[in-house]
């Protein structure tokens, strides 16, 4: 049992941890909500392990914890930074990655849980906790703000 966990979290946690990373804008707080959530799944292996999606549970609990952690903070200031992955040197990945940023926060998970943790709506809904129509117009939102964004971009070029 525990080699199959560690096999499931050697394989998810840094995925994990980028896609909250771009949806927070802080690489510290997403990675302890991944951790949480990965500590919460190992207490829970038995149950999350027969799921048909384990890491949709994963991105779900850790979603969750941010949550809890915004009500207990002012979620704007928490939001306002974007980190900056200096893994990537692609023009075009930084003019997403900076589309991204200018996103309300809402908008932002939204489109990291949807295309970054590739996570089907009805696991975007769950994750963010409101209904699967909500999810639709909040990534359809996003997706025309970001298409603004780039082609405002692409005529300053």
């Amino acid at each position: 049992m525990a080699a199959d966990f560690d096999d499931f979290y050697a394989d998810g946690f840094d995925g994990v941890a980028r896609a909250l990373t771009l949806a927070t804008g802080d690489r510290e707080l997403a990675c302890e909500a991944a951790q949480e959530a990965f500590t919460r799944a190992l207490r829970h292996w038995r149950k999350v392990r027969e799921m048909d999606r384990p890491e949709t549970w994963v991105y779900v609990v850790a979603m969750n914890h941010l949550r809890d952690y915004w009500r207990k903070l002012d979620r704007t200031a928490a939001l306002d930074q974007v980190v900056n992955d200096d893994a990537g040197s692609v023009a075009v990945r930084l003019s997403v990655r900076e589309a991204i940023a200018t996103l309300p926060p809402r908008q932002r998970q939204a489109v990291v849980l949807r295309y970054l943790a590739d996570l089907p709506l009805t696991d975007v809904a769950d994750a963010m906790g409101c209904a699967l129509g909500t999810a639709k117009a909040t990534v359809h939102r996003a997706l025309h703000a970001m298409r603004i964004e780039l082609t405002e971009n692409e005529d300053e070029d």
